[in-house]
């Protein structure tokens, strides 16, 4: 029993500093942005999911590595850089909204029929446009490098686990997110209701296009 009660002290600590890592990055990924909408629309779709749902993952992954070894003081030197993501992904941001705009107010029956309808795109068409919402936009940088960075320093040494329960939040929700969505797919059999999501999706992107383009 001293034993077991020696190895549960020594691992308090770290397991509490994970669990600390996993709620606040699951807080800070969670609200609904421009790349839980992709993510979500895709996961309808059943398509390119598992490379969608990689590209999210380990790109907080390596946000969350580089905020924790320290290297959001440089994002913080080099404010202009921000302004130009920022510039670049609201632009991408705007002209993706505008396009599921028109598939709300014009939507074709044939492509909104079945989960994998013809619209869903190419692999690669979908791992660009992942990749540009993940790293065209400047709040992930604010988010995983200099607040989680920032908070996984307060640990100290224990910062890393911090980090690492961030990362595991990450993967859950977008394996959660892209994976589970397929269930809504019998919902989204009806062509109105993929007009619904796509206009969900059309907000969102318009929404956050424009705050990123404003506060460039």
């Amino acid at each position: 029993m001293t034993s077991s009660f020696a190895a549960f002290t020594s691992t308090g600590p770290l397991l509490t500093a994970v669990l600390a890592g996993f709620g606040t990055g699951l807080s800070l990924i969670v609200a609904i942005g421009a790349q839980n909408a992709f993510v979500l629309r895709q996961g309808v779709r059943r398509h390119a999911v598992l490379a969608v749902v990689a590209i999210c993952a380990v790109s907080d992954a390596v946000l969350i590595t580089l905020g924790v070894a320290g290297v959001g003081a440089v994002v913080t030197a080099w404010p202009a850089a921000l302004t130009a993501v920022g510039l670049a992904g609201g632009a991408f941001l705007l002209g993706y909204g505008f396009l599921a705009a028109r598939r709300a107010l014009r939507p074709d029956p044939a492509a909104t029929l079945t989960a994998g309808g013809p619209d869903a795109g190419t692999v690669r068409r979908a791992v660009l446009t992942c990749l540009a919402m993940t790293w065209l936009n400047p709040h992930v940088y604010l988010d995983t490098v200099l607040l989680l960075g920032s908070l996984a320093s307060d640990r100290g040494d224990l910062r890393w686990a911090f980090g690492a329960g961030a990362a595991l939040a990450s993967l859950g929700w977008f394996t959660a997110l892209g994976f589970g969505a397929r269930l809504l797919s019998g919902v989204l059999s009806r062509p109105k209701a993929w007009r619904v999501l796509d206009g969900l999706v059309a907000a969102t992107m318009l929404a956050t296009g424009g705050m990123l383009v404003a506060g460039a």
